[in-house]
């Protein structure tokens, strides 16, 4: 399913030709498509959570609004929770998270904390937050495509591993094992070198190589703003019991919402992708 995405994508990314006055055009609501992938996503996501639904489990458990924190409490009342994630992005983006809560009462029994009305606001605000993210980083990765190239882009994107790491330090404290820095740091490295070696090699348009510095900030931004996500939704995962899907549907349901909102303004048109010469394209 990526691999049809990333070719339908592709094709509405680059000039093509008017089937009418036979003059290339490009697609320039950038907005729509988001919105159009946004909608689409959580409405899979709806659909498979009602496949998937348990016998006799309400609305509110199918969608994650009725479970409860990762929270256990002791034999004198205290409550302990252990949790732990680990954030790493593949090709776009993926945040993973994972977490442990081990807590006994009197050696053996658990006593979860109920969820409470405080508890789906802060998830309602976590899933919101994901989506406003998601929302800015769109046009910054976007208007980047008018400077660099394409497979600068791409490769650019390879890296989001740092970004990652940096924003769960920075924004939720949290700790990684020396290997994982080190391994983060040795595919950084090589990523670099590689794009090196691609820029000497290959051939850029003078305009593309005078604005390549805003288009390499243009895409930091992107990718600082992708770290944030996936922080989060590290976040999320590590204090509430829900499920990919169920974060699926709330996330791309609020970014629905949210571009669905901005395609009533006259917003300026982002350049989808970096155009080469006579307006073909650079892949």
């Amino acid at each position: 399913m990526f691999l049809i995405w990333a070719i339908a994508q592709e094709r509405l990314s680059v000039p093509f030709l008017n089937i009418v006055t036979g003059k290339p055009e490009k697609f320039k609501s950038v907005l729509l498509l988001n919105t159009a992938q946004s909608a689409a996503s959580a409405l899979s996501a709806l659909t498979y959570m009602l496949l998937r639904k348990k016998t006799g489990a309400s609305l509110k458990e199918m969608l994650g609004l009725a479970v409860t924190p990762s929270h256990t409490a002791t034999a004198n009342g205290h409550v302990k929770s252990n949790g732990h994630s680990n954030g790493y992005a593949n090709g776009h983006s993926n945040g993973y998270a994972n977490g442990h809560s081990n807590g006994h009462v009197n050696g053996s029994t658990k006593d979860s904390k109920p969820f409470t009305l405080d508890d789906r606001r802060n998830l309602m605000f976590r899933f919101l937050q994901c989506a406003l993210f998601i929302t800015t980083a769109a046009p910054f990765g976007f208007a980047s495509l008018s400077h660099i190239s394409y497979p600068t882009m791409v490769l650019g994107k390879s890296c989001k591993l740092v970004p990652v790491m940096i924003m769960n330090v920075l924004l939720y404290r949290r700790k990684f094992a020396a290997h994982k820095y080190l391994v983060v740091a040795m595919v950084t490295a090589g990523i670099t070198m590689f794009m090196a070696f691609g820029e000497q090699g290959g051939k850029h348009g003078k305009g593309a190589a005078q604005s390549s510095l805003w288009g390499l900030f243009l895409l930091i931004v992107n990718l600082a703003i992708d770290g944030a996500t996936n922080s989060t939704q590290d976040e999320i995962f590590s204090k509430y019991k829900v499920t990919g899907q169920q974060m699926m549907f709330w996330i791309n349901t609020f970014s629905t919402f949210i571009t669905s909102l901005l395609l009533v303004f006259p917003l300026p048109h982002i350049p989808t992708i970096h155009p080469g010469t006579n307006w073909e394209r650079e892949i």
